[in-house]
């Protein structure tokens, strides 16, 4: 019962990354390499604010960061006509040193007896500690996911999708192509970003290599 637990607890923590990539993959047709260096960059985030008493505050500001990653490998795409594959592995490359700087140049951040959001939903509703993960890894997932439908649904929402769809077309209809690849990459790495995050303060620490092997999870996750 502790393994099916856990299981379902991982599964909605990594389901927020797989959303994040299914909008890079599927409706963008991208090969974002990003989701490796956005994922680390949201734990080490999440892990130094929540080491400061700011966990819900360290989320936002994981979002924030991946997105401004996502804009990076965006602009490198748009602006500067480097290869998608290339943009992304520069980017992510170039995030292991800055992950190594969040983190105060330290490779690994223990998070023992620091404020998680999984102790504050125990405490607060007085659920068991397996309880309390289950609840909030199933509502982060759930408000994700309803986010994104919303976002979707909106005017730049359609103009991504309809920019995956037929680039060409979009572009004789007078929108920006290069504005809309971007925001879907900011969109994107904010999802990873913020399932890192969450992974950091579930598993208690963070680790500069914790997004090592991190896309072929994702990817798993999306062609299931």
């Amino acid at each position: 019962m502790t393994l099916i637990i856990g299981s379902l607890q991982l599964g909605f923590l990594y389901g927020i990354m797989a959303l994040g990539i299914y909008i890079t993959f599927r409706i963008m047709n991208i090969p974002d390499l990003t989701t490796e260096g956005s994922f680390t960059l949201g734990l080490a985030v999440s892990a130094m604010a929540a080491l400061e008493g700011q966990t819900m505050t360290g989320l936002l500001l994981a979002a924030l960061a991946g997105a401004a990653a996502g804009c990076i490998t965006g602009l490198l795409q748009t602006k500067l006509g480097i290869h998608a594959v290339l943009a992304g592995i520069l980017t992510m490359s170039g995030l292991y040193t800055v992950n190594l700087f969040i983190m105060g140049s330290s490779s690994n951040v223990s998070l023992i007896g620091a404020a998680t959001v999984f102790k504050q939903a125990e405490e607060a509703l007085g659920l068991t500690r397996d309880g309390a993960e289950l609840l909030v890894s199933i509502g982060a997932a759930l408000i994700c996911l309803v986010l994104l439908i919303l976002f979707f649904k909106t005017h730049v929402g359609l103009c991504i999708r309809a920019t995956g769809d037929n680039e060409a077309m979009v572009s004789a209809s007078s929108i920006n192509v290069n504005g809309m690849k971007i925001a879907a990459l900011a969109v994107s790495n904010a999802c990873c970003a913020v399932s890192g995050g969450l992974i950091a303060q579930y598993q208690g620490f963070a680790d500069v290599n914790s997004g090592t092997g991190i896309l072929v999870v994702g990817l798993a996750s999306v062609i299931i």
